[in-house]
């Protein structure tokens, strides 16, 4: 594919402004006292400061560094290292953190670690247990790789209980090999429908990008098969490009066609549906669990 946009300007709708508040350091320091990472800091998402100063992060597990090589994402890769296996004491230290931030609703996610034989699973699964023993109240989202369909990894995550199982496709079936080499994008619709058929009262969640080439019929095919796939909640955004070595945005996908996403999502019949430039996975995630607790309760 050309990577002929390297250039492109953001249009005004995407100035944001940058905030630096005695709240964003207190999250800073929480989490650098306690070795933790989070994709905000991590993949360099441009809502880090809004979110830090309401403190609110997304908890990045077992490690900050990625065995896949998704082009637009900006964690770090392996490029074939030998990764160190799980940090048992992750989650303990994840909890410590909740606790000093006093979060109410908490979202996990992590590195691809297809170097391991479960991916990752276990320590997912440790990190729900520590926090429900924290407070039984307490809700969690669990945002997790693909685990390479591994059904027994999926099985040890969702057992462990979170109120959202949340899996990003990203993005539309034929830009997979560009932009997620190693992912599949059939893979990640089953791996949705399996939980959704095994565990229906987990919310089930997704997200994409836009902006990378794709057409608008190719995003409202993702939607079709999303919420087949059982999905109730999901969530569409721009494309940044973090760095000068992540892939180029080809087009600045603008505030109307959101709005036309946003419509045709609630027309085939999700819950609750975020879509708008600056919308990632996690962004508000406890606003879309009251949305999608809401829907069940009065079918509005």
């Amino acid at each position: 594919m050309a990577e002929k946009t390297n250039n492109l300007r953001k249009p005004p709708w995407l100035r944001k402004k940058i905030e630096h508040t005695q709240e964003i350091h207190e999250v800073k320091s929480v989490l650098g006292g306690l070795a933790l990472h989070t994709v905000c800091k991590s993949a360099r998402c441009p809502n880090m400061s809004e979110c830090f100063h309401n403190k609110r992060a997304t908890f990045l597990i077992l490690g900050n560094t990625c065995t896949r090589d998704c082009r637009f994402c900006s964690i770090e890769k392996a490029k074939g290292e030998v990764l160190p296996p799980p940090d048992e004491t992750e989650p303990t230290r994840l909890v410590d953190a909740v606790r000093s931030l006093g979060l109410r609703y908490v979202v996990v996610t992590s590195v691809t670690r297809d170097d391991l034989s479960d991916g990752g699973a276990k320590l997912f699964a440790r990190t729900v247990e520590l926090l429900r023993k924290h407070d039984p109240k307490i809700k969690v989202e669990v945002l997790t790789p693909d685990f390479l369909g591994n059904r027994n990894a999926i099985d040890t995550v969702a057992e462990s209980g979170p109120d959202v199982f949340n899996h990003n496709v990203e993005t539309i079936p034929r830009l997979y090999a560009h932009v997620r080499p190693g992912a599949d994008y059939r893979r990640s619709v089953d791996f949705l429908a399996y939980i959704h058929r095994k565990y229906s009262s987990i919310y089930l969640k997704s997200g994409l990008m836009v902006g990378l080439g794709e057409t608008q019929e190719e995003i409202i095919e993702v939607f079709s098969d999303l919420r087949t796939a059982g999905c109730s909640a999901i969530t569409i955004g721009q494309y940044l490009r973090p760095t000068s070595g992540n892939m180029p945005v080809v087009e600045y996908v603008r505030p109307e066609v959101f709005s036309f996403y946003r419509e045709k999502a609630n027309k085939m019949g999700f819950s609750y549906v975020a879509s708008g430039p600056y919308v990632r996975s996690s962004y508000m995630a406890h606003e879309g669990y009251t949305t999608l607790v809401r829907h069940e309760v009065d079918g509005s």
